[in-house]
């Protein structure tokens, strides 16, 4: 449905991104994760083509964004960080327009804007001015707009920024009712909003693809090894001396002292779990909690996008 191919943009001698591949399946909900300034609205701004690449080319619903730019702007819904509302309109009014201008027959405007109205939940406030609204329904209305004419595709940059928790959770499910009936690619520097809502994450850092996996891979396993989880009564020292009796263990990462709860990160897929156990109560510690334990999305953010001088 979307596929990228070595995307490079330069502003002036500055580049944005560099040599970016990807691919998105029909019906998905894929993630474009990364931290500030990493590249993700300079991608997102050229799928929809606002912007040209510097060089690299793209296709979008199986049309050329260079040569076929306009047939990939109808088939395409895109909500920018800021949502592009007119706020002295209201909310009716200003989808009424917005069907219009992506070219909605005139006799089929109303029934399309009530369309999005119930998709996006904006009932309860399509009759007022939309400047008068919060920003979680101001956010609504850029969603119920970029949904209009029904397109196959729709990008959102950032489309829960600033909003507080009741209005994210109330968005994201917004979000995941697209699946299935839209393809969409949604950017975030927002680790609980892309772990909750994608299927597949593609991470982005200085420009460049670092990772590009689904969420469950990538939090299963990091550079081939798993981790376990342990709870135990003794000190650092105690700790490290009763597993040095055991094999395959990379590194043990003391998250909490003073609660006894520490990882384990472990060189293969061996399960080493029982000579664990043996070795710690071996040596008389207090075992209370062993388990295997997966990587979280954002151990594997961090790990790809944190320089090793800063982890120093």
């Amino acid at each position: 449905m979307i596929d990228v191919e070595n995307l490079t943009r330069f502003y002036g001698d500055k580049k944005a991104i560099a040599d970016v591949s990807f691919h998105v399946n029909k019906g998905e909900i894929v993630g474009l994760l990364g931290p500030n300034a990493a590249g993700k609205t300079t991608t997102m701004r050229i799928l929809t083509c606002y912007m040209p690449p510097t060089s690299g080319n793209a296709t979008v619903g199986g049309y050329d964004i260079f040569d076929e730019s306009m047939h990939v702007r109808n088939i395409t819904g895109y909500l920018p960080e800021n949502p592009p509302v007119y706020t002295d309109m209201k909310v009716s009014d200003y989808l009424a327009f917005v069907a219009k201008i992506k070219g909605v027959d005139k006799r089929d405007r109303r029934k399309e804007v009530d369309t999005v109205v119930e998709k996006a939940a904006i009932g309860d406030v399509q009759h007022r001015i939309i400047g008068k609204l919060s920003k979680g329904f101001k956010q609504r209305v850029g969603l119920a707009q970029s949904l209009i004419k029904n397109p196959e595709i729709v990008i959102l940059d950032e489309p829960t920024v600033g909003l507080d928790p009741k209005q994210i959770i109330e968005i994201r499910e917004l979000i995941r009712n697209l699946k299935g009936d839209h393809t969409v690619i949604l950017s975030s520097h927002i680790l609980p909003e892309i772990e909750q809502t994608c299927e597949r994450v593609v991470i982005i850092n200085e420009g460049v693809v670092v990772a590009e996996d689904t969420v469950e891979n990538l939090t299963h396993l990091r550079e081939g090894g798993e981790r376990i989880r342990l709870r135990i009564q003794g000190g650092k020292e105690e700790i490290r001396k009763a597993l040095k009796a055991v094999d395959n263990i990379k590194q043990i990462d003391f998250k909490d002292e003073k609660k006894g709860i520490h990882h384990v990160n472990i060189e293969s897929d061996s399960d080493i779990r029982k000579e664990l156990a043996k070795a710690i109560v071996n040596d008389g510690l207090g075992l209370y909690e062993l388990s295997a334990d997966r990587y979280t999305l954002e151990d594997i953010f961090l790990h790809l996008t944190t320089k090793e001088e800063e982890v120093a």
